[in-house]
């Protein structure tokens, strides 16, 4: 996940009283579901969840869980430890340190089965990895086609060992074009011609606060590249022996999303800028429009089986296109260990009028 910087804050457009109502019709049922048939969990079991970053509106649905109480009502005293630059909390996770980790894409998972650590995806509250390739407006690159053809391309180095491969074998991108991206926006905003990484809901902020214009974004998502994002892991063991904590957690997370996005989420901004003090409500409320208007969390199979669901098909998918970027061999990677569907699709999280079902 990309750095979080500061910039000028974005102005905020309030919400309207509608919109702060969702909320009920979002999750009314599911939520009282969820209280009632889970009473007898208490006291409340401890659980702690590591994310792969500093606070931001990309953890949202989980600070909101955590901040409205959901997560109390599911039986669970959750604990939220934040990533950051200097923190790798993805061994924690083998360790036994921590219960559930957030991690950032399938390639993390392929890879933790392909070296045998025993780690498994339960839920994946994105739909759509937020990466993507961002330009200048009027310089061409309103067609996703003409990127590759961009003289500079800024790219940082985990990115190019990745997708890179993959917009090269898919897309025709070419290497003549790479130059190192460090997180500093500057030689983009130098450069007209020049094409640079971002998380979709963050780096367009930060161009518009520091550069005054909106820049073009493609998706990689909406270009074939069709990994899960910010998926929930947990171990094999975890799975096994606490299959109902695995499921409140995942049940209650869904809610939290389902509320943060359309309902009344100042608690959990609070929340998340008492942990990371660098970001701001606006930066905040910026992220979040665009998460809503590119559909990061509730598209495709979201919309039918409720936010966070998962199939074998779309793991498949993603893995036969990184075979062909040259990431994997094909058989390296036992793709029945990648991820349980026992916890998911079950349309927690979906409006009442859509036949959401109370959590289990």
């Amino acid at each position: 996940m990309t750095d979080v910087r500061r910039g000028p804050p974005t102005p905020i457009r309030p919400d309207d009283a509608s919109r702060r109502r969702t909320l009920g019709r979002l999750g009314g049922l599911a939520v009282a579901g969820l209280a009632s048939g889970l009473a007898a969990a208490q006291p409340r079991e401890a659980v702690r969840f590591a994310t792969n970053w500093k606070a931001q509106a990309a953890h949202g649905g989980f600070y909101q869980a955590l901040a409205d109480g959901t997560y109390a009502r599911a039986g669970l005293d959750v604990s939220i430890v934040q990533g950051g630059p200097q923190v790798n909390n993805r061994p924690l996770l083998p360790a036994g340190r921590i219960d559930f980790l957030m991690t950032g894409n399938l390639l993390h998972s392929f890879d933790n089965v392909k070296n045998g650590v025993p780690t498994v995806v339960v839920a994946a509250m994105f739909q759509k990895d937020p990466q993507a390739l961002i330009a200048h407006p009027g310089q061409g690159y309103e067609a996703f086609e003409a990127l590759k053809s961009a003289p500079v391309a800024l790219i940082a180095k985990d990115g190019q060992f990745t997708w890179w491969q993959w917009l090269k074998a898919v897309h025709g991108f070419r290497d003549e074009a790479l130059k190192p991206y460090n997180y500093n926006l500057g030689p983009f905003l130098a450069n007209k011609r020049a094409i640079q990484q971002g998380y979709s809901v963050a780096e367009p902020i930060y161009v518009e606060n520091q550069g005054r214009f909106k820049p073009v974004v493609h998706l990689l998502a909406d270009h074939g590249f069709s990994t899960y994002s910010t998926l929930i892991e947990a171990t094999r063991e975890t799975v096994a022996r606490r299959p109902g904590v695995v499921q409140r957690f995942v049940d209650a997370s869904i809610l939290g999303w389902s509320a943060y996005l359309n309902g009344d989420r100042r608690q959990a901004n609070a929340l998340m800028l008492k942990d990371n003090p660098e970001m701001t409500e606006a930066e905040i409320e910026a992220s979040v429009a665009l998460m809503r208007s590119q559909g990061i969390v509730d598209s495709g199979e979201a919309r039918e089986r409720g936010i966070g669901s998962l199939s074998p098909a779309r793991i498949e998918d993603f893995y036969r296109q990184m075979v062909r970027a040259g990431l994997y061999k094909s058989g390296e990677v036992d793709l029945a260990k990648v991820a349980s569907f026992d916890f998911v699709g079950k349309r927690v999280g979906l409006p009442a009028a859509a036949g959401a079902q109370p959590p289990r």
